[in-house]
């Protein structure tokens, strides 16, 4: 899913200034998950700009919504008389869900509520880790599930640095070097012969190197 860190109310309240009517708007899905920007988030982010607003002695209306998902279109028709309404609307989803709620309203100024942080997983309640780079060629095959692009700090294809030190990462002890998971997991495998199989040079035109990318599937377009 995709992690994000909700930014700080002092933030988002300079973003807003000089607006009258602003919308703090949701996205349900994957920040909800991570409790930065869902539907509940944007409901507490606007009561606490309102009281910002309060201290601040500044005439503004701040109201809150939320959608499934900001980054598809069919989820919109619920509330467009709730964007229409705002000057400005500080969206909780991520940069994708800015961006695509900015195309769709191009007359309204859009401020991020979030940080949009990483791909990740939920390692256990309040605790998210970055799993995946999208670098648009997986290679988890061959390095028995555990993405060395991802959680290596340099990006290594083939093996530790000399830096890796009792299975830990030289830049911080408390990081376990992708590469040594990668062995212990081949071992437990009994695929421990495939790390001396040498992944080829890696072709990154497929990661964001070759600029933004597009998937485009005629089979399910309509």
């Amino acid at each position: 899913m995709i992690v994000g860190k909700q930014k700080s109310i002092d933030e988002v309240w300079a973003m807003i200034q000089g607006y009258k009517k602003v919308l703090v708007f949701g996205c349900n899905t994957c920040v909800a998950v991570c409790h930065a920007g869902g539907n509940k988030e944007a409901e507490v982010m606007a009561s606490m700009l309102r009281m910002k607003a309060k201290q601040e002695n500044v005439d503004i209306d701040i109201q809150d919504s939320g959608i499934e998902r900001q980054c598809e279109h069919e989820f919109f028709e619920s509330v467009t008389e709730r964007i229409e309404w705002a000057d400005a609307i500080v969206s909780m989803a991520c940069g994708i869900g800015v961006q695509f709620t900015a195309e769709k309203f191009s007359t309204k100024p859009l401020m991020p509520g979030i940080n949009t942080t990483f791909l990740g997983a939920t390692e256990k309640p309040g605790v998210w880790t970055e799993k995946c780079q999208a670098c648009g060629n997986c290679i988890l095959g061959m390095t028995a599930g555990i993405c060395p692009i991802a959680r290596c700090a340099k990006r290594l294809m083939n093996g530790p640095c000399g830096g890796s030190t009792k299975g830990k990462c030289e830049i911080s002890k408390d990081l376990d070097c992708a590469w040594q998971l990668i062995i212990d997991r081949l071992t437990a495998l009994n695929r421990l012969n495939e790390y001396e199989t040498l992944i080829p040079i890696k072709d990154w035109s497929t990661d964001r190197a070759g600029g933004p990318r597009k998937v485009v599937r005629e089979d399910v377009m309509v």
